[in-house]
């Protein structure tokens, strides 16, 4: 790839710089990223960012520190490294610092080369990439902007879509050189009718007005994938069967959540108790081997499926493989970067991050195995109950039990007798995550496993219980 051999330049120059003088690693960042947003049902904003970058991560006598530059001239790399070197002299020592990943098979220096040895094989390894949505014009994102705002004519569209691209190449001074690239496309939106008492707060304003907004999203590799139309489709019947909603008193309730809520739920689960960091720190709620979620469960970290976006090594230049978090209901994995591994005596399983030193290993694209039951399926098993197509504001109250709190939004629906009936008013919840996904708390699993984002894979769940504790302002 072309950019690539330049990002590989930039790579070796700047090790070249660092010399002899410590542990180097090296990710150059050659991207743009593009967004249309719309209000009001139409277009307000076009933004694109060509975007070319370096950071540095060194060790000299056991200190650590990073730093960044957009600056790729040979005057900016300079200053690169001596910033670099001035922030590590005034580190202390870390005595945890696993030091620097070694190049998979033999990767032998040409006599006198100072800068990285060739590539290793896992170059590229898991990589999803378009060229056609790296450089999508402005033109391509409106078109999908026009579908979604003509599927509710009568309604109030608002959101955005965005398309990007990007190649990484990463060096170290060991000899380990790995590069890839990978693309991204989003429509996410909403429609909103104004409710009986008028026209309502301004869009995006919050629930607690007397408006119905209903949300649709897609997300993928490949901008010629969205459907904005469908999306929007699925927005304005939700914003349309939103009038009018029901107050519900607090309680525990099933519930039929949509990706968007599962996404959030994985989130935190594999978050703040898959981290090999918080599980060595006693943070976790994980019990490696114990049968904490319901045998349906099924989770794993995933870049190489084919429906998930990124690059197929972390930022310390470890390939990223499949690895099995929950075998049915039972935590098999963690997560583990470098340093993680080193303490724990085994391997990085490739999950480490920028600042990982201080924040842990964080999973790259979290993959639900699917079920067999279709949306309208999972919601005809629920006898009372409620649908729920987002949560927001989520807050972590203990991760040693996973109790988080949030709040519903953009469309919440009352099911009696395994129908949908009618709107409901956002709830707060109260909830233990780990409790939700408890042994035979799990009824049913949906077949519409779909990208969430960057970094979810995930179906709508039917859940036997969820703890609801008031309304949206309390």
């Amino acid at each position: 790839m072309a950019e690539a051999d330049g990002l590989e330049a930039l790579c070796e120059r700047v090790l070249e710089l660092v010399g002899g003088r410590a542990e180097a690693e090296v990710t150059a960042t050659a991207g743009r990223g593009a967004l249309t947003r719309f209000a009001n049902s139409h277009i307000h904003q076009n933004v694109a960012e060509e975007h070319v970058g370096v950071r540095l991560r060194l060790a000299t006598d056991g200190r650590l520190a990073a730093a960044s530059t957009d600056r790729t001239d040979l005057d900016g790399l300079k200053r690169l490294v001596e910033t670099t070197f001035e922030a590590a002299r005034l580190r202390p020592p870390d005595e945890r610092w696993p030091g620097l990943a070694q190049p998979e098979g033999p990767a032998p220096r040409s006599e006198g080369r100072s800068g990285p040895a060739p590539r290793s094989a896992t170059a590229g390894f898991g990589a999803h990439y378009d060229p056609a949505t790296h450089r999508a014009p402005a033109s391509e994102r409106a078109d999908v902007v026009r579908q979604f705002v003509d599927a509710g004519p009568e309604l109030s569209a608002a959101g955005y879509c965005s398309s990007s691209g990007y190649d990484v190449f990463f060096s170290n001074s060991a000899g380990r050189s790995v590069d890839g690239r990978t693309s991204h496309a989003t429509v996410d939106g909403i429609h909103r009718r104004a409710g009986p008492l008028g026209p309502g707060p301004p869009l995006g304003s919050g629930p607690l007005g007397p408006t119905a907004d209903g949300s649709g999203w897609q997300s993928s590799v490949r901008l010629s994938d969205l459907d904005g139309g469908r999306a929007g489709a699925t927005a304005a019947a939700k914003a349309r069967a939103g009038a009018d909603p029901l107050e519900l008193p607090p309680g525990r309730y099933q519930v039929v959540l949509e990706p968007p809520c599962v996404a959030d739920v994985l989130d935190f689960l594999v978050g703040y108790g898959f981290s090999a960091k918080a599980y060595s720190e006693g943070r976790s709620f994980v019990r490696l081997g114990e049968a904490q979620f319901d045998p349906a469960v099924n989770l794993a970290d995933d870049v190489g499926d084919e429906r998930a976006v990124g690059l197929g090594f972390d930022a310390e230049g470890t390939p990223r493989r499949r690895l099995d978090l929950v075998r049915d209901g039972v935590p098999a994995n963690l997560l583990h970067d470098r340093r993680t591994a080193a303490q724990a005596g085994t391997e990085s399983t490739g999950h480490g991050v920028p600042g990982g030193e201080s924040y842990g290993p964080s999973p790259s694209t979290l993959v639900l195995r699917a079920g067999d039951h279709g949306l309208e399926e999972l919601i005809a098993g629920v006898d009372r109950g409620l649908l729920v197509t987002e949560f927001w504001y989520t807050r972590i109250l203990d991760p040693k039990t996973q109790v988080v709190t949030g709040l519903t939004r953009n469309g919440v629906f009352l099911i009696e007798g395994g129908e949908v009936s009618r709107a409901v008013a956002n709830l707060r919840f109260t909830q233990s995550f780990a409790e939700a996904l408890a042994p035979g708390n799990v009824v049913a699993i949906g077949s519409d496993a779909r990208l969430r984002g960057t970094d979810a894979i995930v179906p709508s769940l039917h859940l036997a219980s969820w703890n609801f504790t008031g309304g949206a302002r309390g």
